[in-house]
């Protein structure tokens, strides 16, 4: 597993990156060694936060915690990871076609996802915004995210509200 370690306002010691090579192990068994994993380590003022962001073939999973320390935060990341990954078994097993899967086999306290079920359908008008007018309109309509077409680039973007606070943009990429 290729693993990048990035740090925010800090950078992290030679034992939390061993730390991290121990821990996503565990989710190398499921994946294989092709997979790639970004961990971005954050201080704050009272905690800190792990990012972490798996990619296997065009499956991504992420998880994000926050602890007292980094290893902690880091413990919690990949125990929510596997947790993703045996809830969704089934599915990741069809996308992935192969039979690393063993090791989700063992005792699970997640029940196994069966089907989507698809509860609405909506369609929406798409008409040329600047981000901060589709901001705005996500505010006044009291939603996480806003689809809107995007003036300077002519594509269809997103933009949602962060957990942490401020916004993030959605922007297509096509491989």
């Amino acid at each position: 597993m290729k693993i990048t370690i990035t740090g925010r306002k800090c950078s992290p010691r030679e034992s939390f990156k061993e730390h991290a090579d121990k821990k996503l192990a565990k989710i190398e068994r499921f994946f294989g060694p092709e997979t790639e994993a970004k961990v971005t380590v954050t201080v704050e003022k009272s905690s800190q936060s792990v990012e972490i962001t798996v990619n296997n073939k065009d499956m991504v999973f992420r998880a994000q915690e926050r602890a007292e320390n980094m290893n902690e935060a880091l413990d919690k990341c990949v125990d929510t990871l596997i947790r993703q990954i045996r809830k969704n078994k089934t599915r990741i097993e069809k996308r992935l076609r192969n039979t690393s899967f063993e090791a989700i086999e063992e005792e699970s306290s997640e029940p196994e996802e069966i089907e989507y079920e698809l509860v609405r359908h909506k369609s929406v008008v798409l008409k040329p915004e600047s981000v901060e007018e589709a901001i705005l309109q996500m505010n006044l309509v009291g939603h996480q995210f806003y689809l809107f077409l995007n003036e300077e680039s002519g594509e269809v973007n997103v933009v949602y509200r962060r957990h942490g606070g401020g916004y993030g943009l959605l922007s297509p990429e096509i491989e």
